[in-house]
């Protein structure tokens, strides 16, 4: 079960600092540059003196191409502002099993794109739907954001059907990709 007496260094001050997001079954804190670094070194010793453990298959090569593309938002802002990746670990084993997030802070118009993967031996247990429904709660409570964006391959059926479960809205296809909008609800503005 979920301990923080188990967490250390990097990730407790993650969550200390109020940098979570705490749904049934899952534990998101944002990345951090030492974080990434342990992850795309593959430095499971390291990972588990800080109280993580990866699922099998983690991170995978999804995961250790979006690597580059975190650290630079990360070094963007030089603290997690949320706007970021996010890690997203199963409570119960503390265990890393993917990662979801934005893709940087809200542009002019308020908008920030959401995205998120899980490992092959995770998928289909509701858990990207989880964590993106936990993160788009999240950015929703942000004063700045006005509408979260979104974009999956054609062929990925799992993530469509996880947006469409979320509300978005496909508002264009093109020859690789569908992109989906979703609007802050009218209660929350």
């Amino acid at each position: 079960m979920f301990n923080i007496q188990n967490i250390k260094c990097d990730v407790h001050k993650a969550i200390t600092m109020n940098k979570k997001i705490e749904t049934e079954r899952l534990l998101l804190i944002p990345f951090t540059k030492e974080l990434t670094q342990l992850i795309n070194d593959k430095n499971f010793i390291a990972l588990q003196n800080q109280g993580l453990n990866t699922a099998a298959g983690y991170p995978d090569q999804e995961t250790l191409e979006t690597l580059p593309k975190i650290v630079a938002n990360i070094e963007a802002s030089n603290v997690p502002t949320g706007f970021e990746s996010w890690v997203i670990i199963k409570k119960a084993a503390m265990k890393i099993i993917g990662d979801a997030g934005f893709k940087g802070i809200p542009n002019l118009a308020g908008e920030i794109d959401l995205g998120y993967g899980i490992i092959a031996s995770e998928r289909r247990n509701g858990y990207a739907l989880e964590a993106s429904e936990a993160l788009v709660k999240w950015g929703f409570s942000q004063s700045e954001v006005k509408k979260i964006t979104a974009k999956c391959l054609i062929a990925n059926e799992g993530s469509v059907k996880i947006l469409e479960k979320l509300n978005f809205k496909r508002t264009n296809t093109d020859a690789q990709f569908h992109f989906f909008t979703l609007e802050k609800p009218q209660t929350l503005k």
